[in-house]
């Protein structure tokens, strides 16, 4: 019996010296190519080049080096009388086993500054051509495109002499998919090229990788999982590194991304406690013990079982002003080793750490959501406007001070589900309506959340006030200022009810509703 062949051509050079090693121990001849076979010589491993199998040399720059009948013949030849006849008769052998990896577009295109024509030399054909003919003939060819997949492989030879039908089947599975990526990926970059504005392609091509199963989703009787974009940034939520606690459900992850995407948006250090992906709490602070203290106190009764983001390091008195509450969740930057000490005490608490490295943290820009039968794609509602653009419209005019208490009400109502309104002082917020059905509805709330304590303080709505009465009821409640939108057909009888009431009345020009 002719021994078993195995074609190697790998840009993941990770295990392949272990891998071939094995292969050889278990009577495979290898076939290589370029820096593959460089790195399997010098390893001193038994290795043939792939010109010498197809009797032609690589060609074009390296274009054209496995493309040949020889190759691709001995892969996809089935092993029946006409197909051995057919390959005896043309010279070609059967290939058992095909190793590779493509060409590393992704990591080429996140490049800074990467030229199209680099782009373009990084599209691997050769390498596909071989992955797709392995796995359409995998009743009898292996074919393996992950070194994690390296170990079960090899195992398998151990055990049966050859790898068992059920595995080849779920490696091809796996191939094709590989492919299908690298395609996607391809036709995504191109696409974009063309691009002046944000880019909605024709076709909507997302792939994902479950990182994790969840421990269930919104509620108890559904089931969940969590999958990462891989084209996010290691500085996102979802390359966040889970340091202790219990699995994440669902609702974990929604809140965790809320809270995360509202600290983001304010200056260090700060501090968000959230309930059902609104904050409860959110306050700037000198210390982030002093953020997340002053964050608790605006609504200690809602914190109970909420997560926390902090924008900055938690430290030590910190974790010790924490632990002797219950919380579901902390994401941060990081945790000093006292404060990972005196948190390992509360078993069940997630800590999650978020890289803060600098360029880490890209996104396609996209927020997806399912509807019955479709999806909905859109821009992220990333930044808001800035200061300088802001617009005072009554005739009381705020203090530079007035602005920047004013910014930081309007940073947290952004997060808020519509209809929204947060009322705050001092960089800390007192009250939070959201999601009411109509706009006076969640201001009431908000000021009778926090009461007393508002007085010559400051409130923000997420979009514009339809009548002039969530004008009157904050004068009440003794607000100073107001930011909103601006933009209703009653506008002028808003600003009038605001002078009437001697509040301070700005306006933004940018809606920031939240569904």
């Amino acid at each position: 019996m002719a021994p078993k062949r195995a074609v190697l051509s790998v840009s993941d050079k990770t295990g392949l010296i272990e891998f071939a090693s094995g292969l050889l121990k278990y009577g495979y001849e290898l076939i290589s190519t370029g820096g593959t076979y460089k790195v399997l010589k010098e390893a001193g491993l038994a290795v043939t080049y792939v010109s010498e199998i197809t009797g032609f040399p690589e060609i074009l720059d390296g274009r054209v080096k496995t493309l040949h009948p020889k190759i691709h013949g001995g892969i996809l030849a089935m092993d029946t009388p006409e197909h051995r006849a057919q390959c005896e008769q043309a010279g070609i052998e059967f290939i058992d086993l095909v190793c590779v990896n493509l060409y590393p577009f992704r990591e080429t295109i996140a490049k800074d500054n990467v030229t199209f024509e680099e782009a373009i030399e990084n599209i691997d054909i050769g390498g596909p051509t071989m992955v797709r003919a392995a796995a359409k003939n995998h009743s009898r060819v292996t074919i393996v495109v992950n070194p994690a997949n390296y170990e079960q492989v090899l195992a398998s030879i151990a055990e049966n002499g050859t790898v068992s039908p059920a595995l080849r089947q779920k490696l091809a599975a796996e191939a094709f998919a590989h492919t299908a990526d690298y395609d996607r990926l391809i036709a995504d970059y191109l696409e974009k090229q063309q691009a002046t504005e944000v880019f909605f392609p024709q076709n909507l091509r997302i792939t994902a990788t479950k990182l994790q199963d969840l421990r269930y989703g919104e509620n108890p009787a559904q089931k969940g999982a969590f999958y990462l974009d891989l084209e996010a940034g290691r500085g996102t939520l979802g390359y966040a590194r889970q340091l202790q606690g219990k699995e994440l459900s669902y609702n974990n992850w929604m809140d965790m991304d809320a809270a995360w995407e509202i600290v983001k948006e304010l200056d260090a250090p700060a501090c968000v406690i959230i309930k059902h992906t609104n904050p409860c709490g959110a306050a700037l602070g000198r210390t982030v013990l002093e953020a997340y203290e002053r964050a608790l106190a605006g609504d200690p009764l809602s914190a109970f079982g909420g997560i926390i983001a902090c924008n900055s390091i938690v430290d030590e008195e910190t974790a010790q002003a924490i632990q002797g509450r219950f919380f579901e969740v902390i994401v941060a930057p990081g945790f000093s080793p006292a404060a990972r000490e005196i948190l390992a005490a509360k078993t069940n608490l997630r800590l999650m750490e978020v890289s803060t490295e600098e360029g880490s943290s890209f996104t396609r820009g996209w927020k997806i959501r399912t509807v019955n039968g479709g999806f909905l794609v859109q821009e992220e509602d990333r930044g808001t406007t800035p200061l300088s653009e802001w617009q005072t419209v009554s005739i009381k005019q705020p203090t530079a001070e007035d602005l920047r208490q004013l910014e930081f009400v309007w940073k947290v109502c952004k997060h808020v589900k519509s209809n929204a309104i947060v009322v705050g002082k001092d960089y800390q917020i007192l009250g939070v309506g959201a999601g009411q059905m109509n706009r006076v509805g969640s201001a009431q709330i908000a000021l009778e959340q926090a009461g007393e304590r508002v007085k010559d303080g400051y409130l923000a709505s997420d979009a514009f006030f339809p009548f002039a009465d969530s004008i009157e009821l904050a004068h009440r409640f003794g607000i100073k200022a107001i930011v909103q939108p601006g933009g209703s057909i009653r506008d002028q009888e808003v600003i009038q009810a605001a002078d009437k009431a001697g509040i301070i009345l700005v306006t933004t020009g940018r809606r920031h509703f939240k569904h």
